[in-house]
């Protein structure tokens, strides 16, 4: 695995080979939503569009994998890398807010994330998504990507489903969710430039 950080900005590419997929994540913090994604699952596309638009995160995320086994492994990997790169690119983590809280409706789904970029993984999971597939992605698969952040980012994060009967509609307003948290823990504090926001002084 290479990493490449630029230390004057909050950006990250992580490259991850294994036998079974092959990703490559950038990453820029305080870009503008622009994104590319090319996993080779569609759905999972476009749930990479929703972190970057409404997360104002540019991302690059190309990935090739085994595909004709199942989505599992490129969705997990690509998850992992995200993650990675997250991680990267905030650094040590000096003036961020950490803490981001968003509730995300879609027509009658309604989803909440709060997440704490502090360093400790958990991943509380609360969503009840009523069918096995959208289109042909399984959605099982969506607490997986989720961990896989969870676990490489560093970063503890509820989701809890308020309404919901659509499967689509549940699943991207999660996203939509994630995003926006992460965009508020993310954003710099300017009353705690240059200091880690914790009261123990690392995080």
């Amino acid at each position: 695995m290479q990493t490449l950080t630029n230390l004057n900005q909050r950006v990250a590419t992580v490259c991850r080979t294994t036998g079974e997929t092959d990703v490559e994540v950038s990453i820029n913090l305080d870009g503008t939503g622009v994104c590319h994604a090319a996993t080779g699952i569609p759905f999972l596309d476009h749930m990479l569009h929703q972190i970057a638009s409404h997360g104002l995160i540019d991302l690059d995320v190309r990935a090739t994998g085994d595909l004709h086994i199942d989505d599992h492994h490129t969705n997990e990997d690509v998850g992992i890398t995200l993650g990675q790169a997250l991680n990267k690119a905030l650094g040590d983590r000096k003036g961020i807010v950490r803490f981001g809280n968003f509730l995300a409706p879609l027509d009658e789904a309604l989803v909440q994330v709060a997440l704490d970029f502090s360093g400790r993984p958990h991943i509380s999971y609360g969503l009840q998504i009523p069918t096995q597939r959208v289109g042909t992605y399984d959605t099982q698969l969506v607490r997986e990507f989720f961990v896989a952040i969870v676990n490489h980012s560093l970063t503890t994060l509820h989701i809890r489903q308020l309404d919901g009967i659509n499967s689509h509609h549940i699943i991207e307003a999660t996203f939509k969710a994630f995003a926006r948290a992460t965009r508020m823990a993310v954003d710099i504090d300017p009353r705690r430039a240059g200091i880690i926001p914790s009261s123990k002084g690392v995080l």
